[in-house]
């Protein structure tokens, strides 16, 4: 249990529901986190590079999350925000979210609580943090959500490297 301590962490930032994860199922290699299966857990053997889906890996106290991890967290009961085509748009071009750009909200609205955001189909885009109460924000223009990953960033890092 204390190998997956810093995954759970992440995941409870977005008071996800209990059920995203079997930690029984995870594996850690060095610092990358793996979900597996049973049938390939009879099969992995200590060193290996790659197995079932990658959950994310730690950097020094940081957990970076990956996408699967996200989509699986937002398949679930989780802090969430829908925002519309032009919001997600601009969010996975690496901008925060206005209060105008937001469809519906689930779970919690807070200032500083994490969240996924997701388009009105319910593909996980990424996740922020939310900036202003977002019942209480009455001006459209004003940000509510702090990008902090977002699937156009490994697209913006390959242009960088062109």
């Amino acid at each position: 249990m204390k190998k997956v301590r810093m995954l759970l962490d992440f995941i409870s930032r977005f008071h996800a529901a209990d059920t995203v994860l079997d930690t029984d199922l995870v594996v850690k290699k060095e610092n990358r986190f793996f979900l597996i299966n049973t049938e390939l857990r009879l099969h992995i053997q200590k060193d290996f590079f790659y197995a079932g889906a990658y959950l994310g890996k730690a950097k020094g106290n940081v957990f970076f999350p990956s996408f699967i991890l996200l989509a699986m967290m937002a398949e679930k009961k989780t802090n969430r925000v829908a925002v519309d085509d032009k919001g997600a748009w601009l969010f996975i071009c690496g901008r925060d979210i206005f209060k105008r750009g937001i469809l519906n909200v689930v779970g919690s609205v807070r200032k500083g609580d994490y969240t996924l955001v997701v388009n009105r189909r319910m593909e996980c885009l990424g996740f922020g943090r939310i900036t202003r109460n977002i019942d209480d924000e009455r001006d459209v223009k004003r940000v509510v959500v702090k990008n902090i990953s977002d699937v156009g960033d490994f697209l913006r890092r390959e242009k960088s490297k062109a």
